[in-house]
């Protein structure tokens, strides 16, 4: 991304930096946990979800070109593998989407910046699925 100035920008910082990531992971938890039609997702996630914010706040930040927290803590991300543990068919991850979606267009302000950050994710959460349905 840049600005008219000719400075190139991250999305990380576009859209407000630490700030807005933090908002937008927490409100995706909180999403996750309140909404009966994201039930099947909220399932295979542990019962405190304060591990997973954390690191969905770390793997986003590094994603949108701000600080690697992620990879400085665990290494590659290795997504796919690292969540066959838990049986991620079509219903958990349009749940999940639906979760991501109503987060960001709650705490991402700008709709160019969230259709830009949306097509990778939802290519990411079709990747994720692992269960034949």
């Amino acid at each position: 991304m840049s600005e008219d100035d000719g400075k190139t920008i991250t999305l990380y910082e576009a859209i407000g930096g630490d700030d807005t990531v933090r908002k937008l992971t927490h409100r995706f938890y909180e999403l996750m946990d309140t909404l009966p039609e994201a039930a099947r997702c909220r399932a295979i996630h542990p019962k405190d979800l304060s591990g997973s914010e954390n690191k969905l706040y770390e793997y986003l930040s590094g994603y949108l070109g701000g600080p690697q927290l992620y990879i400085e803590k665990y290494g590659h991300p290795m997504l796919r593998r690292r969540h066959f543990g838990a049986a991620i068919g079509t219903a958990e991850r349009d749940e999940w989407l639906l979760c991501f979606q109503r987060a960001m267009d709650e705490t991402v302000d700008h709709p160019k910046l969230r259709e830009i950050i949306w097509a990778p994710v939802e290519r990411l959460a079709h990747h994720m699925q692992n269960k034949d349905e």
